[in-house]
């Protein structure tokens, strides 16, 4: 229906470049340029328009070269949909054209063979066929890959990120088919901010579906060590509970960071002085310390939730079981880690803003002192203007009046100054005393 459009826009394409490239003109840059931008436009708006499955039936009608050329205008969002659609061969062929678009979309599995975890990427339909997997991990993926894989396997796959607001109620429950369905937060603390990040899970016959939008670090390390640990992993289940235990592991390191940073902010802090601007930097060091602190917390109180749930499910072995109760002991010990920083950042807070009250009364000291010094002058200039030039200083000169009127006051305002020094120094004195 749609092939032969294409077919002609890419013949009229090649039609013009054709024409133009054989004129030599001074501006034949500039008009192949417009007229391949022209050209360019209007396919893309065509394929636009297009569903996935008319994009791929168009492509594998295409001869090789055509498909190569109209790759490029399929849109980006529908990309990644379409390369799993297509046949391995020619998603081959158009990855050397432009480049793997499943980079951002990843979907792997695992399987158990011979005492060891396998990993397999999947970039289309038939490479899950003869699968026995344990653990299909999806990252990003696209709503044509979750719906098929979902098919496949005979399970619903959500995007993770609908359900961020769901009730805490409703993210550990168990379907009607007996599937496991739990909605955890995953702490990503990176460039120095920290966010929760949602993973889904679904364990439904003996498999560990996981399905999230961002790649986090816990999951790197537990691919690394499913591949290289021998006995990692027995079953899905064993897998989960790595992924909560190498979670808690994750909140420990966070909250180690935390310990190193608010030690070279006390250190700051106990010093004897500290600008305003320096003030400034602690301030906002504490506070996004403060929210990495209670992330983690909440990450760690998440993590508890699901461990429980898990157990009351009672789809653990005993071997399980008592994994399970040593990760809850590690999540019982950084709560109490965490309560222990959250009163170190309040110290630290307090302290800091201890000196910029101290920074203030400074000024409002200099203020006063300045007032001080100021009032005698004021109090003699005011005597001065109560009367008339002629009636206070007749007969003498005006400009040597005034010069002497200047000498007395700055004389004053000098010995004012040295009394409220000294008797500032004799406030401390007995102060220290």
């Amino acid at each position: 229906m749609y092939l032969e459009p294409v077919r002609e826009l890419l013949r009229k394409q090649k039609l013009v470049e054709g024409l133009v490239k054989n004129q030599n003109t001074p501006y034949q840059i500039l008009v192949e340029s417009m007229v391949e931008r022209q050209h360019l436009v209007e396919l893309e708006a065509f394929m636009a328009k297009l569903a996935v499955a008319d994009i791929v039936e168009i492509l594998q009608a295409l001869p090789p070269d055509e498909a190569a050329m109209l790759w490029p205008r399929v849109p980006a969002g529908r990309s990644t949909d379409v390369l799993w659609e297509v046949s391995d061969d020619l998603r081959e062929s158009l990855e050397e054209v432009a480049g793997p678009r499943l980079a951002e979309s990843r979907v792997n599995v695992f399987e158990l063979i011979g005492g060891r975890i396998r990993q397999s990427p999947i970039k289309g339909r038939k490479d899950l066929e003869g699968k026995k997997p344990i653990w299909i991990d999806l990252l990003n993926a696209s709503p044509t890959q979750r719906a098929y894989i979902g098919e496949f396997y005979r399970v619903e796959l959500a995007d993770p990120g609908d359900e961020t607001d769901l009730e805490v109620s409703n993210r550990f429950l168990i379907e009607e088919n007996a599937s496991l369905n739990l909605h955890s937060n995953f702490l990503l603390d990176r460039g120095g901010k920290s966010r929760s990040v949602p993973v889904a899970f679904i364990l439904h016959k003996d498999i560990l579906f996981s399905l999230r939008n961002e790649d986090l670090p816990v999951f790197r390390l537990q691919r690394r060590r499913v591949e290289t640990v021998p006995g990692y992993a027995t079953d899905c289940y064993d897998l989960l509970l790595n992924l909560y235990g190498l979670d808690v592991e994750y909140s420990a390191d966070s909250l180690e960071d935390i310990y190193k940073t608010l030690s070279r902010v006390g250190k700051h802090v106990l010093s004897e002085t500290m600008t305003d601007e320096e003030a400034a930097t602690v301030l906002s060091d504490i506070a996004e310390e403060e929210d990495l602190n209670g992330r983690v917390r909440n990450n760690i109180m998440d993590t508890q939730r699901a461990i429980v749930f898990l157990m009351q499910a009672k789809v653990l072995g005993e071997a399980q079981v008592s994994e399970v109760k040593q990760v809850l002991r590690n999540i019982d010990s950084l709560n109490s880690h965490t309560a222990f920083l959250f009163d170190k950042i309040n110290f630290l807070m307090d302290a800091t803003i201890g000196f910029i009250n101290i920074n203030q009364n400074r000024r409002v000291t200099q203020l006063t002192m300045f007032s001080l010094v100021a009032l005698p002058i004021n109090i003699l200039a005011g005597i001065g203007g109560m009367s008339e030039y002629s009636a206070m200083t007749a007969g003498i000169p005006m400009p040597l009046a005034y010069a002497a009127f200047a000498v007395i006051a700055g004389g004053l305002g000098w010995l004012t100054y040295r009394y409220v020094r000294r008797a500032d120094r004799k406030a401390r004195r007995a102060s220290a005393k």
